[in-house]
This record gives structure tokens, C-alpha cells and sequence, in this order.
């Protein structure tokens, strides 16, 4: 199965503009913190074992970051899909209407994509060992949200929880280390679910974008979802990061 290839056929054509979006907040004296963060995909080979006998990797899609103040940034569990972006994200690993929406929400403090894998020079999706790098800025109060396609699926994606992660503790220390078990595989009840690494209406194997039956559902951890399919768990598929980098100067 040429998942990198035919996935990566799909996605570039949508890809080859970034959509940065940074926009300065002036509304607190503290002092700016510089943060990396590094999303690794550790899944293998035949991390996927669909009922065919055929084995793949578990590709992940570009995906959209965003530094902000409320809660329920991207999406609210249990509730539909907004029609801001993430649809397009969890179907066809497609940022760009979702990073949109975001330059245009009061709750964001910076926002931006991550799809350029680390060591390449154009966006495409990472299989095993791939890596995505971004920065955020941010202070206390702050908190980071992201989202990225399981690649092998109708309308699955990576994220935290609708809150986010927090950046600095209570008291005021930057956050560090592994946050892998913040990171929940949503379903985004958009799209019917088939099996992973074998629908003919997954982005690797989907005649165009947008393709398959309508779910009309909601916003759920794929653990809550009965449809019968077996998934990887997260730490199968990712590793993700945060460190701060430095202190900006005012």
C-alpha cells in the first residue's frame, strides 16, 4: 500500500500554501515565552492491520495550531462540527479553511499550520519517523490547540481536548515534557466511518476531496464510537512535545 505516495498526491495540491496567521497580543505586561513543539509520528510498518491481511503505516496530515485565552476553540465534544474548517481537516488533511477561520476569532492569540515535515522543503504528510516542528508564544492564561488528520480514516483527527493545553502551571512556570496523553484520536461525525487503511472513501484512496456519506454526527473520542473498527492508540502513532526555547525580549 503507497500511502505516503498516494496521500501525499492528494494533500499537496491543497498544501502548497501555507496559511500563516500571527497576530500580536498587547493585553498582558507579562513577558513573552518562546515554545517548540515537536510532533513526532513513531508508528510502524504494519502499525495498521486491516481485515484485508494488508499492513501500513499510520500517516498524519498537516495540521493547524492555535494560541488562545477560552476553552472549546476548535470544537465541542458531543456537539456538530462548526462548518469553520475542521471538516475539511479530519476528512482531507486540508488546514486551510480552518486556519482561516481562525485569523478571524477574537479568542486567538496566534494561529498557524504545520506541514512541512522536518528536513524536507514542501508540505506533505509524515509517516514513520516523520516530524513537524512549529513555534507558539505565549503567557500565562495562554493556551495551545491543535488538529491533524489520522490519515487512514474518514474524519478522524489528532487534537487535545477542547481546552487545550495550558502553557504555564498556576504558578506561572512554563510547562515542559511529553503531552502524548493529552492527546486524544477524535471522530468528527462528519463522515461515515470505514475501516482504517481499507475505505475507498479514505484520503489515500478517495476518487476527489469530500468524498463518502454524510455522518451528520458529533464531535467524539473515537473510544466512544461503536462502529465496530479497531484503531492504534495514540502513543502507537505519536509523540508529541513542548519545550520553551527562550525568553523574548521586550
Amino acid at each position: 500500500m503507497k500511502v505516503r505516495v498516494r496521500f501525499g498526491a492528494v494533500l499537496v495540491g491543497v498544501l502548497v500554501a501555507a496559511f500563516p496567521s500571527l497576530r500580536a497580543d498587547a493585553g498582558s505586561a507579562a513577558t513573552p515565552q518562546e515554545f517548540k513543539v515537536r510532533i513526532e509520528n513513531v508508528s510502524r510498518d504494519d502499525t495498521l492491520k486491516p481485515s484485508n491481511g494488508a499492513k501500513a503505516p499510520a500517516a498524519v496530515a498537516p495540521g493547524v495550531w492555535a494560541v488562545h485565552r477560552t476553552t472549546d476553540l476548535l470544537f465541542t465534544p458531543g456537539q456538530p462540527d462548526r462548518g469553520k474548517g475542521l471538516e475539511a481537516l479530519a476528512e482531507d488533511g486540508n488546514p486551510g479553511g480552518l486556519t482561516e477561520s481562525l485569523k478571524h476569532d477574537a479568542a486567538v492569540v496566534s494561529s498557524g499550520v504545520y506541514n512541512v515535515p522536518v528536513g524536507t522543503s514542501g508540505p506533505s504528510p509524515i509517516g514513520p519517523g516523520g516530524v513537524y516542528e512549529f513555534l507558539v508564544t505565549g503567557q500565562p492564561g495562554m493556551r495551545l490547540s491543535f488538529a491533524m488528520m489520522f490519515g487512514q480514516s474518514n474524519d478522524l483527527f489528532y487534537a487535545p481536548g477542547a481546552e487545550g493545553i495550558a502553557l504555564f502551571d498556576e504558578s506561572g512556570k512554563a510547562n515542559t515534557g511529553d503531552i502524548t496523553p493529552r492527546i486524544t484520536l477524535w471522530d468528527g461525525g462528519t463522515e461515515v466511518n470505514e475501516e482504517p487503511g481499507v475505505g475507498p472513501n479514505q484520503a489515500p484512496r478517495q476518487s476527489a476531496p469530500n468524498t463518502g456519506p454524510r455522518e451528520n454526527g458529533a464531535v467524539r473520542p473515537i473510544a466512544e464510537v461503536r462502529d465496530g473498527f479497531t484503531y492504534p492508540a495514540v502513543s502507537e502513532v505519536l509523540r508529541v512535545t513542548i519545550v520553551p526555547v527562550q525568553r523574548i525580549a521586550r
